[in-house]
């Protein structure tokens, strides 16, 4: 996880945006650009990265390098690990989700996603880009259907390479853009209205933070929603415009841990993003579904202590007497004292089914991504067929599912994970997954998704002493 290191105090609102598209469309280059444009970048770097860059053969990179800092990533020129950048607008701090975009690692998506309060879908306008991205096997469709059902409602569509269409900046090209995604983010339950669409050129900068001279047609984006509308001509103003979520400090504490670090004379250290409740020094704390508790010595964000972190703050927190071999990525951490995370033997999930190429039955066993976990669940039971839409049942007990129904599953994971019930109170991110399943070496797909209805709590984390691993 990269964090800049600039000071950042906690006056402004924190948002978080997922940047999502396919391929190429240029997501990497207009988030890095916007980043560097914004300041979160120092020149000095930016210059180091174009050498880079350049002496790798990737100068069209450059931009994204400012999300592609380890070697690993930069060598194979993708997007792998989603980075996290923060930048400032005149309301927000702005945390940058950069999510992949090759279906390879559509895994991944699940995790910045589900963190989101808006997305920013790319789409490139360049002859035979855009059709690429918006057919059945672009990731145009099915980022943008992930976005929805994952609950981040609201959407911000940036056309982008306007300098690579034909011609140059056309305004007929990006009407028909904008009239294509419009009816297609329409089916999936956005109304186009609550949009903002904006040309831009992530390599350029046009209409980024300045309103481009090249695109003079362009008369700006207006929104019209019930919190009240906005109208802009940059991306900047249009994230500036973002509605700002509610965030639940009154609920209990739910930290999923996304890496776990030993720091020589400090410790063992914790990272993830508070999903709900608070996390502050001298609170003793218990990780599921191993059921460990200890004390937390100190919390941190950006080089910073604090003394309480709220929900949607990325923080590292010390902890005392627990060893980095005690507790991974995919444990949740919570207030002992309040409603403490438990592991689950079994939950009921509501289910929808994307994208399954047969029937899926009993017994089918998908990989499940929920928060930062990454488990092989088991559907033993289809209690009932469901409307996608409105919840209501159609039918008991269904032999078989496919692709586009919805179902009630009791699932059982293959080792022990921690899940909670969904609530309309509770933000999306902390109850809902992804499944996917290997179909080939080479490709994965994501076949469906989960929000949980029920858990049954295992036997070892309803134990007093933590349980063994």
């Amino acid at each position: 996880m990269f964090i800049s290191s600039e000071t950042m105090g906690k006056e402004k609102f924190h948002i978080n945006i997922v940047v999502i598209g396919h391929v190429d469309s240029g997501k990497s280059t207009t988030t890095g650009h916007l980043i560097y444009k914004c300041g979160g970048i120092d020149k000095r770097t930016i210059e180091k990265f174009e050498k880079e860059a350049a002496e790798m053969g990737k100068g069209s990179f450059k931009y994204a390098w400012v999300l592609d800092k380890l070697k690993a990533e930069r060598e194979r020129g993708i997007t792998i690990d989603i980075a996290l950048w923060k930048f400032e607008t005149g309301r927000y701090y702005v945390t940058i989700i950069d999510a992949p975009g090759h279906r390879d690692f559509i895994k991944n998506m699940i995790t910045g996603t589900s963190q989101a309060d808006c997305a920013v879908l790319v789409v490139a306008a360049g002859v035979g880009e855009f059709e690429a991205g918006i057919s059945k096997n672009g990731q145009t469709r099915e980022h943008a259907l992930l976005a929805f059902t994952l609950g981040v409602k609201q959407l911000i569509v940036g056309v982008n390479k306007m300098d690579s269409t034909e011609p140059p900046y056309s305004q007929k090209r990006f009407e028909e853009i904008t009239k294509e995604v419009s009816t297609y983010i329409k089916k999936i339950g956005y109304n186009p209205a609550t949009v903002a669409f904006v040309p831009i050129s992530g390599w350029h900068g046009d209409n980024m933070l300045e309103a481009s001279e090249k695109m003079g047609w362009f008369k700006g984006w207006k929104i019209e929603r019930k919190e009240g509308n906005s109208s802009g001509v940059t991306l900047l103003e249009a994230l500036d415009a973002i509605h700002p979520p509610a965030r639940p400090t009154d609920k209990p504490l739910r930290l999923p841990l996304q890496d776990v670090y030993k720091i020589g004379g400090i410790g063992t250290v914790p990272v993830g993003r508070v999903e709900t409740g608070i996390i502050k020094p001298t609170m003793v704390v218990t990780f599921a579904p191993c059921n460990l508790t200890t004390e937390v010595k100190s919390v941190e964000m950006h080089h910073e202590s604090l003394t309480e972190a709220m929900p949607g703050d990325n923080v590292g927190f010390n902890i005392k007497n627990v060893s980095v071999k005690e507790i991974r990525r995919r444990y949740v951490a919570g207030d002992s004292k309040n409603d403490p995370p438990r592991g689950a033997d079994n939950f009921n999930a509501q289910v929808i089914i994307l994208n399954h190429p047969g029937q899926s039955s009993k017994g089918y066993t998908p990989v499940l991504d929920c928060h930062t976990a990454h488990i092989a669940c088991k559907f033993s039971e289809l209690k009932e067929k469901i409307d996608r839409r409105s919840g209501k049942k159609l039918e008991d007990n269904p032999k078989a599912l496919k692709s586009g129904d919805a179902a009630i599953i009791t699932m059982v994971p293959g080792k022990p994970m921690c899940v909670w019930r969904a609530s309309p109170s509770i933000p999306h991110w902390v109850s809902e997954a992804l499944f996917s399943s290997s179909v080939s070496s080479l490709r994965r797909l994501t076949v469906a998704l989960a929000r949980s209805l029920r858990t049954t709590p295992s036997l070892s984390s309803l134990e007093t002493q933590p349980s063994s691993h």
